[in-house]
């Protein structure tokens, strides 16, 4: 369960500038290239400028709830909305989800070749060796990390690896030790895979080990321009948006989920 850290937590800010532009957009880490596309899209269509905050949905949304200045909020998993939901500080009428994703396993060494789905008869600690950790955000807190625990608890893979864990405070964070070489295996979305060609995919998680992978986007409640935020929440799910998500490998969110 997610813990209501908002009195006692001390946050360092993210770099908002002072003065707020047209549109402020959090959002999840692992929408950054799509979100960055995505802002150009909406400032060529409508004059408003955007700008962006990234980092992991945790970070973000605690932020939120401190106060920071922001008129949109997109996370990457429903937990986080709906804690700023219950908190009242984003507007429940005005959310919707605008992509999907999945969950991989990716490694450093190219010569990997991907085993199709992770099973329950993976050997993470040989593929790991003698001294390697497991990339993965933080699995507490951040979506992406709470998503590869269940997967791997799932599979009864969670006790081989949990005390080989190099936790990252989001999944691009995750995704460029990895990328570096710094560990040797990490579990990310299949996007950011897709966007670092320094890692390549050594297999992939079945959507059945972990809850659906959703991206809710919501206009948060004190924005100063609510009906530019909602307008641009509504814009996310319009055909253009969903080219650009498309684009960098996200999946629609599918009808009812």
């Amino acid at each position: 369960m997610i813990p209501l850290l908002r009195a006692t937590v001390l946050l360092t800010w993210l770099c908002v500038p002072a003065k707020a532009a047209e549109l402020t957009v959090f959002a999840a880490a692992s929408l950054g290239d799509a979100m960055a596309d995505l802002a150009s899209g909406w400032e060529a269509e409508t004059g408003q400028t955007v700008t962006l905050v990234l980092a992991g949905s945790s970070t973000l949304a605690r932020q939120i709830d401190a106060g920071a200045p922001a008129d949109v909020f997109v996370s990457a998993n429903g937990e986080w909305m709906d804690w700023l939901a219950e908190a009242g500080r984003v507007l429940p009428d005005s959310r919707v989800d605008i992509a999907a994703n999945r969950l991989v396993l990716i490694a450093h060494d190219p010569s990997v070749q991907s085993a199709g789905d992770v099973t329950t008869g993976t050997d993470l600690p040989g593929m790991l060796g003698a001294d390697g950790r497991l990339a993965i955000a933080l699995p507490e807190a951040v979506p992406a990390g709470i998503y590869a625990k269940t997967a791997l608890m799932k599979l009864g893979l969670w006790e081989a690896v949990a005390h080989r864990l190099a936790p990252t405070d989001n999944v691009r964070a995750a995704l460029a030790l990895v990328a570096l070489g710094e560990a040797p295996l990490g579990v990310v979305y299949s996007t950011d895979a897709r966007a670092e060609p320094r890692v390549v995919v050594a297999g992939q998680f079945s959507e059945d080990t972990h809850p659906p992978i959703r991206y809710p986007a919501a206009v948060v409640s004190d924005s100063p321009a609510p009906d530019t935020a909602a307008a641009f929440v509504q814009w996310l799910t319009s055909e253009d948006a969903e080219v650009v998500l498309e684009s960098h490998g996200f999946l629609k969110p599918g009808p009812g989920e």
